[in-house]
């Protein structure tokens, strides 16, 4: 039974090809299905901008001046050349989260190869344009200002291993926080069917009642855990624009 729970996390292969004579595979997954879907989802709706916005358009400019205020009150003027990136970051998470609470519907948020392989790519990417902005110097964040010099080497590895642990900590909350809502979509929802057939209708209401609770519940946090992934991301760029 518990094997079943975990059923909705499989990655299936679609499409295989080979290449380098045989020894190699390109692997079309439904992982690989489903964020290829959100990216055309994403790109067909931008290009569908009207003068007068209808209700899905008005949402969307909510959402941008939101995102907006967000990379503002954290990067100032200087960081907006990011926001192009954080907010595509957003959308993109918050639709495929959003996304995964429809039956039959796979989550590529709840795996945390997924997450783990986004906050580790936004950490190399932190890293990549502060070297860039500040070449060498942009060592100096491993290194608080203020210190004893006696103090410098456990600074130093103290701060590095903070750095690096960014990279996991965004990623594992998110993967942890998608999957727990889907194992517990799962337990419920079988624990009512097994009560229903099992010839206790009037009380497989109740967890059925639970589940719509819990199903408005799984929205909210699908858009809340997008949104901090984005403040984080938001957050760890200010290394990059300024030194401390």
């Amino acid at each position: 039974m518990l094997s079943e729970f975990f059923d909705q996390f499989n990655i299936v292969s679609l499409v295989s090809i080979p290449v380098f004579f045989g020894n190699w595979l390109i692997t079309f997954t439904n992982s690989s299905l489903m964020m290829t879907s959100v990216i055309i989802f994403l790109s067909l709706f931008f290009f569908n901008n009207k003068l007068i916005p209808n209700r899905w358009q008005s949402i969307m400019e909510l959402i941008y001046v939101n995102i907006r205020y967000t990379v503002h009150d954290n990067l100032r003027f200087v960081g907006q050349k990011y926001f192009p990136f954080i907010i595509s970051i957003f959308l993109f998470i918050a639709i495929m989260n959003i996304l995964g609470l429809f039956p039959f519907v796979f989550t590529p948020t709840a795996h945390i190869i997924i997450t783990f392989g986004m906050s580790f790519s936004i950490i190399i990417a932190i890293i990549i344009s502060g070297f860039i902005t500040f070449k060498l110097n942009f060592l100096s964040i491993l290194m608080p200002g203020g210190v004893p010099i006696f103090l410098a080497p456990f600074l130093v590895v103290i701060e590095t291993l903070s750095f690096m642990i960014r990279a996991i900590s965004l990623g594992v909350r998110l993967a942890a926080n998608i999957s727990a809502g889907h194992l517990l979509f799962a337990i419920l929802s079988g624990f009512a069917f097994n009560m229903f057939i099992n010839g206790l209708m009037f009380l497989s209401i109740f967890p059925l009642l639970i589940m719509i609770f819990i199903t408005l519940l799984e929205i909210m946090v699908a858009v809340i855990q997008a949104y901090v992934f984005t403040l984080l991301t938001t957050i760890y760029f200010v290394d990059t624009i300024a030194l401390h």
